[in-house]
C-alpha cells in the first residue's frame, strides 16, 4: 500500500466515522457525584499532537507529509515504518491567526461532550511551542467558560532539574486564568509526571518557590513511574498520588493495591485509566485484549473510590493510547469510555437507552510480516499473553443475540441487558457485528478496516467502530440526548 494510497483510506475513514451526529448509547451524567465525595475525570494532553499542528489541509499537513509517511522527518522513522500510525480527525484550516486557540476549544467542546472535566496539560518545556500550546489551551477553557478544568503536569521525564526557575515563571504567566484547577481552598493542583526523577526535595523547594515568589500554595499530586519506589518520600509533601499505571490487564492486576496505599497514608488518589499502548518508535506494545484493559482501569475507578481518573491519554499518538476523535476511533473510543465511567460518576451502573455495538480488532494478525518495516514492535515484559480477536462491546436496552461476523466466519452469542462482550477470532477480510431482538435489527456495525494479511508497516493497534458514530466537529453534543 502506497503512502498516497494510505491516505486516501485514512480520509475516508474520517469522513465516515465523522458524518452522523448520531447519540452514544447513554445520556451522561452531570458532572456530580455521590453525596460527600468528588469525582472529577481529567483526560491527560499531550501537546506534541494537537488537531492541526500547521493549520495545513489534511492532504499535505504535518500528520501526513511527516509523521505518517514512513518516508518522512527525513526518513528518520523508516525502520519502524512512521512515527505514527493514526491521527485526529482531520479539521479544516481555519481563516485567520487564531486558528490553534479554536482548535483548542473545539478539543475541549469534544471532551466536555463525554463528560470530561479537564485535562492534565503536560508540561514539556518552560518555553517555546510547547509552552505555548499549555498557554493556548487555558486560554481556550477560559473563553469557553464552562467550567472545565486544566491541571498542570511539568513532564519531569523531559524538563530539566536546573529548568525549576523558569517552571516558576511559567506558573506565574498562567495564574491569572480561572481555568486552572485549584481546590476550595485556593490552593493550585500541579500534578508532575514522573516526579522521582527530580527527588522529592526538589519539588518541596519548588513549592516553597511558588509560594515565597507568586503567593500562591500548590496541592501536589505526583504521578508516579514507579510509585512503590517514590511514595515514602513524596507521601509528606502531597495532597494526593497517582501512577501512571500499565497497558495490559496482567500488569494492571494490582491497581486496587496502590489506591489502598495511598488511602492509608491518608492521600486523594488519581486512578489511571487507560486502552491500549503500542509505540512503533520504541519497538514495544502491550497487549490490552480490545476493550479488557479499559473495563478493567474502569472497575478499578469505581472500586477504589478514586477522587479522581486521569485517563491516559487524550491524544499521544506516538504511543497509541489516544482516546480523542481519531481516524482510526472515530467517536467511538470516546463515546463508550464516557458510559463505561458512568457508574464511577454516579455510583450506579450506566442505564443504557439506546441499542449500540462497538467492535474492535486489529487490521492484521499479530505475528504478520509486513513489507516497509524490518525493525517491530515487541510485546512488552509482563504484558498479558498477545491475542488475535475480534470484540464486540455491547450497550443493550435488553438481551439480545449478537452476531459477530470476522472473515468469512460468524459466532454468535446472546447478551444480557447493560453492557457485555463477545469475541471471535480475527481473520482476513471484513469485520462487523449485528444485534438481533425478537426477530427485528435494533443495532449494527461494519469496520471499515479489513483485516489483511499483507500489510505495508506493523499496526498493532486496535481499531473501534461504533454503530452509533456521531460528528466529532458538531459542538457539544451531549450523547444519548
Amino acid at each position: 500500500m502506497t503512502a498516497r494510497h494510505g491516505l486516501a483510506l485514512l480520509l475516508a475513514a474520517a469522513a465516515a466515522a465523522g458524518g452522523c451526529a448520531a447519540p452514544a448509547p447513554a445520556t451522561l451524567p452531570a458532572a456530580t457525584a455521590p453525596a460527600g465525595a468528588e469525582r472529577l475525570v481529567f483526560a491527560h494532553y499531550f501537546t506534541p499532537y494537537p488537531l492541526s499542528p500547521d493549520n495545513a489541509p489534511a492532504q499535505e499537513d504535518y500528520y501526513t507529509r511527516e509523521y505518517l509517511d514512513p518516508d518522512g522527518e527525513d526518513g528518520r522513522h523508516a525502520a519502524y515504518g512512521g512515527l505514527l500510525r493514526d491521527r485526529p480527525v482531520p479539521v479544516p484550516p481555519g481563516p485567520d491567526a487564531s486558528w490553534e486557540l479554536a482548535n483548542h476549544m473545539t478539543e475541549i467542546r469534544q471532551a466536555q461532550a463525554a463528560g470530561i472535566d479537564g485535562f492534565t496539560a503536560n508540561m514539556l518545556a518552560v518555553e517555546g511551542v510547547y509552552a505555548d500550546r499549555v498557554a493556548s489551551l487555558v486560554r481556550a477553557a477560559d473563553e469557553l467558560d464552562t467550567g472545565f478544568r486544566i491541571v498542570l503536569m511539568p513532564d519531569a521525564a523531559v524538563l530539566d532539574p536546573e529548568d525549576g526557575d523558569e517552571l516558576v515563571d511559567l506558573v506565574g504567566e498562567l495564574l491569572a486564568h480561572d481555568s486552572l484547577h485549584r481546590l476550595d481552598d485556593g490552593r493550585l493542583v500541579v500534578a508532575p509526571f514522573h516526579p522521582e526523577r527530580f527527588g522529592a526535595d526538589w519539588w518541596a523547594g519548588w513549592m516553597a518557590d511558588v509560594r515565597d515568589e507568586l503567593g500562591v500554595e500548590v496541592a501536589l499530586v505526583p504521578c508516579f513511574l514507579d510509585y512503590r519506589a517514590s511514595i515514602d518520600d513524596f507521601a509528606p509533601i502531597s495532597h494526593g498520588v497517582s501512577r501512571w499505571g500499565d497497558r495490559s490487564p496482567a500488569g494492571s492486576a494490582d491497581g486496587l493495591a496502590y489506591a489502598r496505599d495511598a488511602r492509608e497514608r491518608g492521600l486523594r488518589w488519581m486512578q489511571p485509566v487507560s486502552v491500549q499502548d503500542v509505540r512503533p518508535a520504541q519497538g514495544v506494545f502491550d497487549e490490552a485484549g480490545n476493550t479488557e484493559q479499559l473495563r478493567l482501569t474502569v472497575e478499578q475507578a469505581v472500586g477504589s473510590r478514586a477522587e479522581w481518573v486521569q485517563l491516559i491519554t487524550w491524544n499521544d499518538y506516538a504511543e497509541g493510547t489516544q482516546i480523542a476523535p481519531s481516524v482510526h476511533h472515530g467517536t467511538a473510543l470516546l463515546d463508550a469510555v464516557a458510559v463505561l465511567l458512568q457508574e464511577y460518576r454516579t455510583g450506579r451502573p450506566p442505564t443504557i437507552t439506546r441499542d449500540v455495538l462497538v467492535v474492535s480488532h486489529r487490521v492484521h494478525a499479530s505475528d504478520a510480516v509486513p513489507a516497509r518495516q524490518p525493525e517491530l514492535a515487541e510485546l512488552r515484559e509482563g504484558s498479558s499473553p498477545v491475542r488475535d480477536e475480534v470484540e464486540v462491546l455491547a450497550f443493550l436496552t435488553a438481551p439480545a443475540e449478537v452476531t459477530v461476523r470476522s472473515g468469512g466466519s460468524e459466532t454468535r452469542e446472546r447478551l444480557p441487558a447493560g453492557v457485555s462482550t463477545t469475541r471471535a477470532p480475527l481473520a482476513p477480510g471484513a469485520v462487523g457485528a449485528v444485534a438481533v431482538r425478537d426477530g427485528a435489527v435494533v443495532a449494527s456495525v461494519a469496520s471499515p478496516w479489513p483485516v489483511v494479511t499483507d500489510p505495508a508497516v506493523q499496526d498493532l493497534g486496535y481499531r473501534f467502530t461504533s454503530s452509533a458514530p456521531r460528528d466529532p466537529y458538531a459542538g457539544a453534543v451531549t450523547p444519548g440526548r
